[in-house]
């Protein structure tokens, strides 16, 4: 059918979305999706359609019904010095975001970082988790099945790393509710985010489990994982990579360039982050993680609902013996990988790059957690920004000045 043909009939209804793809190329079917949009809804998509990523790879890996593209506006901030297991040097940190003043604002923090000698920055805990929830047939059955899983730790790893030769099995962690017997399977993926790999693994633990208990799978997901969604599970056990960032700022730095002291900025992670956090009843112990975390993960093709996870967390402030003061975040459950999922479209991948982490790492998973290392400078140096204009009574004038 020529071009016209196919939008009359996605128009009158005929033909869906999605069954273009049978007929023509990813980019011919964008474009007639697009051209049959523009009927139905009487709105002209110029800049929409104006895209470079290959359409071919993302209608495989990433999208459904393709019709152009969301521009998301990128600036870069630092470079800033990160120190940790797997970062050492300065990185540039590309951040997408419509808000206006968070990229000045946080490579102001990477200003005040890098006059101090860096930040350090590590990854404490690395595990991806799946959790299904089967059902016995009464609490005995599960009381038993419980007792079989906890024997069988070494087949369930032999299984599960099976399905995968950058997957192990890290951990199974186990809870009975009546007849219901939730899973929490613990995996490290490599330098994939793991959520896919962690599923296929887990799936095939299952499928073990049913055929040798007689338990009833209910869902492959039973919501202890926990997948995006603000859980105390995560803010406690960790989800992904939990990671630490940590920086002395002295009260000379302080003064000059966030124009307040230690004391204030303490008194306001104090009551702020930690009291007014706790009176709302928040698992975000912070000022501003989340902006930070959906700005890197957009530029860099992450999941940007996992931002819900890596909105938890803790922002510390403590005044030394010296008189200056040691400001740390950490970050229980942050969701990030250099290779699959969105990273291998242009612009994300070109983001990766600038920071010099896209692919696979050698040895495996390094990317990843050098990744997790830098994101968690990044967020310290927002937390370090926000918290001293906030001291300082800077933030209404700095919002006025950028014009937003």
């Amino acid at each position: 059918m020529k071009d016209q043909e196919l939008i009359d009939k996605v128009v009158n209804g005929e033909l869906k979305f999605h069954v273009l793809d049978k007929h023509v190329d990813a980019q011919k079917a964008a474009e007639l999706r697009r051209r049959a949009l523009e009927v139905l809804t009487g709105t002209k998509l110029h800049d929409i359609s104006s895209f470079s990523l290959d359409a071919e790879r993302a209608v495989k890996t990433n999208i459904e019904n393709l019709v152009g593209v969301a521009q998301v506006p990128m600036g870069v901030a630092g470079p800033v010095q990160v120190t940790g297991d797997f970062a050492d040097g300065l990185y540039h940190l590309p951040l997408a975001t419509t808000e206006g003043a968070l990229v000045a604002s946080v490579n102001r923090g990477c200003t005040v970082i890098n006059k101090l000698g860096g930040a350090v920055s590590f990854v404490l805990h690395d595990g991806m988790a799946r959790a299904p929830v089967l059902k016995a047939r009464n609490i005995r059955h599960a009381k038993e099945a419980l007792a079989f899983i906890n024997r069988s730790k070494a087949k369930l790893k032999e299984i599960t790393e099976s399905t995968s030769r950058f997957l192990t099995l890290d951990a199974v962690q186990t809870w009975v509710v009546g007849r219901n017997l939730f899973l929490r399977f613990v995996y490290k993926t490599g330098d994939a985010m793991g959520m896919n790999m962690a599923t296929i693994a887990t799936d095939a633990a299952v499928r073990f489990l049913e055929a040798e208990l007689g338990l009833k799978h209910i869902a492959l997901s039973g919501n202890m994982c926990v997948d995006k969604k603000s859980s105390a599970l995560n803010l406690i056990m960790g989800r992904g990579k939990t990671v630490s960032a940590e920086v002395v700022l002295t009260r000379e730095v302080i003064k000059e360039v966030l124009k307040t002291s230690p004391e204030v900025m303490a008194d306001i992670v104090y009551r702020k982050c930690l009291l007014g956090s706790a009176l709302a009843a928040s698992y975000g112990f912070n000022a501003q993680f989340a902006n930070v975390i959906a700005a890197v993960f957009i530029a860099t093709g992450q999941d940007a609902a996992h931002v819900v996870e890596g909105s938890q967390g803790f922002t510390t402030a403590e005044l030394t013996e010296e008189g200056d003061l040691l400001f740390s975040v950490t970050i229980p459950s942050l969701q990030v990988g250099t290779i699959g999922g969105g990273t291998g479209l242009g612009t994300q991948r070109e983001s990766l790059e600038i920071i010099g982490v896209h692919g696979a790492g050698e040895p495996p998973g390094s990317n990843a957690l050098k990744l997790a290392e830098i994101v968690g400078a990044a967020v310290l140096a927002g937390e370090i920004s926000l918290i001293g204009a906030l001291g300082a009574r800077h933030l209404v004038e700095a919002h006025e000045k950028l014009n937003r």
